[in-house]
């Protein structure tokens, strides 16, 4: 008995030294991935593209290339990206996709990237087009194609953000679904707003004089308002400090904009350097007008607007039809004020015509103080 236990016990040690020598093996396997040479991006068969609005769903284009190599067994990764210039200034990622060299971009697609990319609608313009091939979730060993090019007209695709004014500051009190007055957008920089009008300050108390930003009415998110939180939201008046929003920034809400008194005061928002400036205005010599009317080619008859009864300096109309024309804001002192970008910008009294580029029925808002107007479609 003792020497079958002394057997079990030499072989007992002679497996697990095999075993220790075995785990000692380095089986590391090293993945290496090589650069790939730029794939080409095959030439189109057709190289002019008319968008129709009434078929979104259909295909518009398809995107052929050949698959790159980054010398393993993995799948790539490619992105067609789209540019108004050569350079890709301002480049669009249209759609990515992974291990297939080809894809194929439906008419709201192509539309959407086209209008992202600059080019504006009811006219053909140049639209370039390259594949950038990758690998891995990081998309690393980034690699371009060739760059082709195309004509393509796209149809309207409206883009704009809008802001509307609530709070006891504003004639709306804290109802986020009424006639809330917007913020009228910068048509040259349309990451700025602003909006130039009167504020109350109500009873005068620290809660009172108090406004946020809302996207869209009836919906308290997203909103805008300050970084410091409600509660401890000091007022700020003429100086940049920064914005906060939900769920822009955080998922809370951010603190209130306020004023210190009742009166005229200009309220700027930047998106591009999120901060917002609040500063008094001085409306005591300004212009009185008793009535204001939307004229022009844009119209199919003289319409009025309304003065608002909180702010005789602001005038608007709910809903009326504009088709593709000019149009201008005449006064009751027979003034006629016009402007040169669409959408929005700041007319001026003998400014020429806003340009009309899509049929729709608008809301329309004016500023008599600073001649700042904004159209916003209610069917785009």
């Amino acid at each position: 008995m003792k020497k079958i236990f002394k057997l079990k016990v030499v072989l007992l040690t002679v497996l697990s030294l095999g075993f220790l020598v075995n785990s000692c093996e380095d089986d590391t396997s090293v993945f290496t991935a090589t650069e790939t040479e730029p794939i080409t991006l095959a030439d189109l068969p057709i190289t002019v593209i008319e968008l129709d609005a009434s078929n979104p769903g259909n295909p518009a284009i398809t995107f052929n290339w050949n698959e790159a190599d980054y010398g393993q067994q993995a799948s790539e990764n490619y992105a067609v990206i789209f540019s108004a210039d050569e350079a890709f200034t301002n480049p669009v990622i249209a759609t990515t996709i992974t291990g297939t060299t080809s894809a194929t971009l439906s008419v709201n697609e192509l539309n959407s990237s086209a209008g992202a990319a600059g080019l504006p609608p009811f006219m053909f313009s140049t639209l370039y087009a390259k594949v950038e091939s990758s690998i891995g979730t990081q998309n690393g060993l980034a690699v371009s194609s060739n760059i082709i090019s195309f004509e393509v007209q796209p149809y309207f695709n409206y883009v704009f953000k809008e802001l509307y004014l609530v709070g006891n500051a504003t004639p709306d009190n804290w109802n986020n679904n009424s006639n809330n007055a917007p913020l009228f957008r910068d048509g040259e920089n349309t990451n700025i707003h602003r909006y130039t009008g009167f504020f109350t300050k109500g009873a005068g108390g620290f809660d009172d004089g108090r406004f946020k930003l809302l996207e869209e009415r009836g919906q308290w998110q997203p909103q805008w308002g300050t970084l410091t939180p409600e509660g401890s939201d000091d007022i700020i008046l003429s100086t940049a400090e920064a914005i906060a929003g939900n769920p822009g920034t955080q998922d809370s809400d951010p603190g209130r904009f306020g004023v210190p008194s009742d009166g005229y005061y200009t309220f700027t928002i930047n998106f591009s350097s999120n901060t917002y400036m609040t500063e008094a205005f001085d409306a005591s010599g300004a212009a009185s007008y008793t009535s204001m009317t939307l004229q022009g080619s844009a119209l199919n008859a003289d319409t009025a607007l309304t003065q608002s009864t909180f702010d005789s300096h602001l005038w608007y109309v709910s809903s009326v039809n504009l088709q593709s024309g000019d149009l201008q804001i005449v006064t009751n002192t027979g003034s006629s004020w016009g402007g040169s970008t669409s959408f929005s910008g700041v007319a001026t009294d003998g400014g020429g015509s806003i340009p009309v580029i899509v049929q729709d029925d608008y809301e329309v808002w004016f500023n008599d103080l600073t001649g700042d107007y904004i159209l916003i479609p209610l069917n785009l």
